[in-house]
């Protein structure tokens, strides 16, 4: 009997696609209508109608009637989704700093609490303190494997290696988790797997399948090869904040019965990692509502 989906395997089928991501982010920003979606992504009337379903049956979104004849639905965000800011916030500071290839520089943000333009900054709610990957350790929990951290369906990707316009605000972060492979791939990474054969024996990929990932991290400069290992690189190390909000996301809202998939213990204070996001020049915790872009 193959094992259920973990709360990774659970995230990546929602947000493993590139045109669902948008859409909630969209919705964050204030899109409501089914015309606010078309008119703001460039995507067919067939895949939208398609993501807005799937984020509906997931609770992401809830479905209101506006209007009856004839009859409109607006698309409203839930706390499933809206908690999902964290995760996005990283996910715009990260290609905002190292991928310098969007047709128009991503905006700054503003912390409305202390007026400084700011970063998000990953913090210990245990102990306060800042923390990078390096000071992580993380093994599986009940629910955690590598079989049971991939989904059963794939989006798929796009020819051409780069996407278009469609995901020009985070085009490089959709080669992680826009496919289920790529970022599987990256989370071994994350917890030390650094050769070819390794990773496919842990994720239980085809030789192909990993020898295109890795080749699509190494032309990002994510991974750098040399003597036969892919490593982080700085640019690999500076995506944990995105990895850990979403992998905290996921634990949330999709728990499995016999506990969480992945624990993570914050090395300097010795308790269990719970992240938070701070303003790194006031070191307040950051919240949705106290964020503003700036040009």
């Amino acid at each position: 009997m193959t094992p259920a989906p973990n709360a990774v395997a659970q995230m990546l089928g929602v947000l493993g696609d590139e045109w669902t991501l948008l859409i909630v982010q969209r919705a964050l920003l204030g899109a409501r209508r089914y015309g606010d979606f078309a008119e703001e992504l460039p995507v067919s009337h067939a895949v939208l109608s398609n993501r807005l379903q799937v984020l509906t049956t997931r609770e992401l979104l809830t479905r209101s009637r506006y209007q009856s004849r004839p009859p409109r639905s607006e698309y409203l965000p839930t706390a499933r989704s809206r908690s999902l800011w964290p995760m996005l916030i990283s996910v715009w500071d990260w290609e905002r700093r190292w991928v310098p290839s969007h047709a128009e520089p991503l905006p700054g943000m503003r912390h409305t609490l202390c007026g400084a333009d700011f970063a998000p900054q990953v913090v210990c709610r245990g102990c306060q303190s800042p923390v990078t990957a390096d000071g992580i350790a993380a093994h599986w929990g009940p629910s955690g494997s590598w079989q049971r951290s991939i989904p059963s369906g794939s989006t798929r990707r796009r020819s051409g290696g780069r996407r278009s316009g469609a995901s020009v605000l985070f085009p490089q972060t959709m080669s992680v988790i826009g496919d289920r492979w790529a970022f599987a791939l990256l989370v071994a990474a994350f917890v030390g797997i650094d050769r070819f054969t390794d990773f496919q024996t842990q994720l239980g990929a085809a030789p192909a399948t990993v020898a295109d990932r890795l080749s699509v991290f190494a032309a990002e400069e994510i991974l750098v090869h040399g003597d036969g290992r892919y490593r982080l690189s700085e640019k690999g190390l500076a995506f944990f904040p995105v990895l850990v909000t979403a992998l905290t996301w996921a634990q949330r809202w999709f728990p499995a019965p016999e506990g969480p998939a992945v624990v993570l213990t914050h090395t300097a204070c010795g308790a269990e990692f719970l992240p938070a996001l701070a303003c790194d020049r006031c070191g307040v915790h950051l919240r949705g509502s106290q964020m503003r872009p700036v040009s």
